[in-house]
């Protein structure tokens, strides 16, 4: 894996970045916007930005090949300015330069070194998987003039109708009213009388049945043998995120699908964003982490490492 793969990988975790000897990529977070001219919604997201004062190493880049790549910090440190070197060649000849999916480097006409960031990619994990959204204008006023010329050309009045209810219902309804009160009252001793009856012959039984209980011997002749399960329980904090879906039966075709090629894949934590996250495996330790996540990217260039934090 080469350098501006493992910048990427730390943009996505820190907000500075610093390439020794050439300069640091900032980071700063942009909450969700809408653009009034289309009205498209955009996610929030991470801005970047280039600063060339930012030269000295603090040893978090080195230090991340290390673990990766599985070498020594010094032979990091080499690989590092070889790349700077190879960097600032490609400038000096070319005038221009690009990292993938980072930015763009080029010379102004004054000689100042300008940074044009690559829009499409977006290193906040808490928008993985948003895109934009397209929303047409709404003309409100223009519906509401077209509703107003309707009703003046065809006005429509509602009038009430009133039903007349016939005379010997009204007497039926009183009668039946007086026959109710009168009733009510009878059946309401019928009832507490059924009441104390049930609950009588209720505690009778339990009761009967408590002493058949005291008095109860079990013996199993026979007993079953006693049946042990290995289950494997993934645990850890670090987890090679595959994808996140909006609909979980999709998320759950997923994990089925990389268990089917030999993945530990399971669903963890929904996100925020009410997303369901599909890992290919979780791991205790950063170091087996970034190796598995090495060999996942092989296959599928979109994976990344997701740290839970305790």
């Amino acid at each position: 894996m080469n350098i501006i793969n493992h910048i990427q990988d730390l943009l996505y975790r820190y907000e500075c970045v610093i390439l020794p000897g050439f300069g640091a990529f900032l980071s700063q977070r942009q909450p969700a916007y809408i653009q009034e001219d289309t009205g498209a919604f955009y996610p929030p997201k991470k801005l970047v930005s280039f600063n060339g004062q930012l030269v000295k190493s603090d040893g978090l880049l080195a230090n991340y090949i290390s673990e990766a790549e599985n070498i020594s910090y010094p032979a990091a440190v080499n690989r590092i300015v070889f790349f700077v070197d190879n960097l600032e060649n490609s400038l000096n000849s070319d005038g221009t330069v690009e990292l993938e999916d980072i930015g763009q480097f080029s010379y102004s006409e004054e000689g100042n070194l300008q940074f044009e960031p690559v829009e499409k990619l977006n290193f906040l994990t808490d928008s993985f998987g948003l895109e934009s959204i397209n929303a047409g204008k709404v003309n409100r006023e223009v519906y509401k003039e077209q509703v107003e010329e309707l009703e003046e050309k065809t006005p429509i009045n509602f009038t009430p109708e009133r039903r007349k209810t016939p005379a010997f219902l009204k007497y039926a309804a009183v009668a039946v009213i007086a026959l109710g009160l009168g009733g009510f009252t009878g059946l309401n001793i019928y009832s507490d009388q059924v009441t104390k009856h049930n609950l009588a012959e209720q505690k009778e039984a339990q009761d009967q049945l408590q002493q058949q209980i005291q008095q109860a011997t079990f013996v199993i002749d026979n007993p079953l043998p006693a049946i042990t399960f290995n289950i494997e329980k993934q645990s850890g904090n670090y987890h090679i995120v595959a994808g996140a879906f909006r609909v979980e039966e999709n998320a759950k075709k997923k994990v089925e699908e990389l268990r089917n090629e030999g993945y530990k894949a399971r669903l963890i934590d929904v996100n925020k964003f009410g997303l369901h996250q599909v890992v290919y495996q979780s791991l205790q330790t950063r170091g087996e982490a970034l190796k598995v996540l090495r060999d996942v990217k092989r296959s599928n260039e979109g994976a990344w490492l997701l740290i839970q934090e305790l």
